[in-house]
């Protein structure tokens, strides 16, 4: 049993505090960011710990000084004033239909207040009656109120191609946002956060005093775990994680890394673990994958579906200004702002001089998520069908039989429903060679050796990239073309040349799909000489 208690079913900082619970603190930055500012933004991922600093946040206020001892807030706060907290969770509304539920909901979070501090009178206008709720908390107490609106955007997003009920609910949230600014006077701080950027020109246009602190250097750390702190304050629980897998301390740490690690908010941010996942795993004493739940896929597939020209896994690796990844969902010509600002992406690096970032998956949990859910959705095969084909291509890619492993990918490609094309064209680009080129990608992705799609070189990608500890496959992916073209592009594009050093065999694979007849047709395997090894054709 572990001597550690993991804060993994609360969000609640009072809990974690009196139950003892593992706690990374964060409350130096948190002093900071209430000392500085007045009308705070933030945007990170679902479940990266913007409800626990919300809670944070509202013990803080409320002068709970005793659930702070030992923390860095306890030596830089002298005062403890406390102040009226008024806290409304948005998500609340994630299940709602119509905008009848929406506003009772609403009403609820008000009425909550209202009975609290006595003040009964009720007003149709949500604004109005927000502000009333301010003036009469700020004049019984004497104290200046503070707001927290946490997961600004859950009925946002839910909604986000409902134009109609879109429409509706921001015109019932305009005037509650709005009041936050009218009332400024009233209040000693505002703190909202959410998983999307505000857009200036719909519901937050009045908020425009908000002070966007996700793309801070600064604040890169103020949810999730450094590295720094899993290094340090995390570091015995690393020790008994890896004890209790019969690993070293190192390698227990180059897992999780794997695994967890990888997000990156501002250009120069620090390296961030997903908070819900690590402490999972360290809870748990595995390596499992939780970040993903069903209903995420689901919501990720409906949104893709919106822009047909763009393949999910084309954006690993992609170079963009900042515009074009951190802008308003709703205002979006592509998928990106949602999958960067949702956590599917991050950022990878940054060129100052070109003022452009890369992104790309963050680590192995998202992107096997990604590919996953994917998969699930692309194929409609059975599961246990896809996972025997997956393990027989595992062990001929580790026994470095790229032959065998690409029979039993064209074996598997015969099971898929012959009208799956037209039923997922929104993937195929409207024509076959999205939808195959997709299809080998997520295949390829599953293994369980080290599979990269997309590989840059200096003058192109390469389409997939598998690696053991004694091969590197290099595999160029052609439809309705030829494998003597496939196999020139990777020497001529030199997609093979940063593995030809490193003391492992390299072997080149051009493949060719054919549309009509749905499947691989011909491939040629050779060595980096380019001396054929296996060639089979259909």
């Amino acid at each position: 049993m572990s001597k550690f208690r993991y804060p993994v079913d609360t969000d609640q900082f009072q809990h974690i505090r009196e139950e003892g619970k593992v706690y990374v603190d964060k409350t130096g930055l948190m002093y900071d960011l209430v000392n500085r500012y007045n009308y705070v933004f933030l945007a990170r991922p679902r479940r990266f710990g913007k409800s626990l600093l919300c809670n944070t946040l509202k013990a803080y206020f409320q002068g709970q000084k005793e659930l702070f001892e030992g923390l860095k807030v306890a030596e830089l706060e002298t005062e403890w004033k406390k102040h009226p907290v008024l806290h409304f969770d948005m998500s609340e509304m994630r299940n709602c239909t119509d905008i009848k539920d929406m506003r009772d909901v609403l009403s609820a979070l008000l009425e909550k207040y209202e009975k609290a501090y006595g003040t009964q009178k009720r007003i149709d206008d949500f604004g109005t009656r927000f502000s009333q709720l301010i003036h009469h908390v700020n004049e019984t107490t004497g104290t200046q109120v503070v707001v927290i609106i946490d997961e600004y955007d859950t009925p946002l997003m839910r909604n986000l191609y409902n134009k109609e009920l879109l429409t509706e609910l921001r015109s019932l949230l305009r005037g509650f946002y709005q009041t936050v600014k009218l009332d400024g006077a009233y209040l000693r701080f505002v703190f909202i956060t959410g998983v999307t950027k505000f857009s200036q020109v719909s519901i937050f246009s009045e908020l425009n005093n908000l002070k966007q602190i996700s793309m801070l250097d600064e604040y890169s750390g103020i949810c999730g775990v450094t590295q720094k702190e899993l290094d340090s304050v995390l570091r015995p629980c690393v020790e008994e994680y890896a004890e209790a897998i019969g690993i070293t301390t190192d390698e227990a740490y180059a897992l999780l890394k794997k695994n967890y690690d990888g997000y990156h908010f501002s250009p120069n941010s620090e390296d961030v673990y997903a908070p819900f996942s690590l402490l999972n795993a360290l809870n748990d004493k595995s390596t499992n994958h939780y970040w993903f739940e069903s209903g995420t896929m689901t919501a990720l597939i409906d949104h893709l579906k919106h822009h047909p020209r763009f393949n999910a896994l084309d954006f690993d690796g992609a170079e963009l200004e900042l515009d074009t990844f951190n802008m308003p969902c709703e205002n979006a010509c592509t998928p990106i702002p949602l999958l960067y600002q949702s956590g599917y992406l991050t950022i990878a690096s940054y060129d100052r001089e070109y003022d452009t970032y890369t992104l790309h998956f963050p680590n192995y949990e998202v992107r096997q998520g990604m590919v996953k859910g994917l998969a699930n959705y692309l194929m409609e095969t059975d599961r246990i069908d896809q996972d025997a084909t997956i393990l027989a291509m595992t062990r001929a890619i580790k026994g470095g039989d790229l032959a065998g492993a690409l029979q039993q990918l064209r074996s598997y490609i015969a099971t898929i429903p012959y009208d799956i094309i037209s039923k997922k064209e929104w993937m195929a680009k409207k024509n076959h060679e999205g939808f195959y080129k997709m299809l080998m990608y997520i295949i390829f992705s599953l293994l369980n050796s080290k599979v990269d799609t997309e590989v840059k070189s200096i003058l192109g990608r390469a389409d997939v990239v598998i690696q053991t500890k004694t091969h590197v496959f290099v595999l160029e992916l052609k439809v309705d073309d030829t494998v003597d073209n496939a196999l020139v592009q990777i020497d001529d594009k030199g997609y093979a040349i940063p593995y030809s050093a490193d003391g492992r065999e390299v072997i080149k694979c051009g493949v060719s799909i054919s549309s009509e007849a749905r499947n691989i047709t011909h491939w040629r395997i050779t060595d980096a000489q380019g001396n054929t090894l296996n060639e089979q054709k259909f």
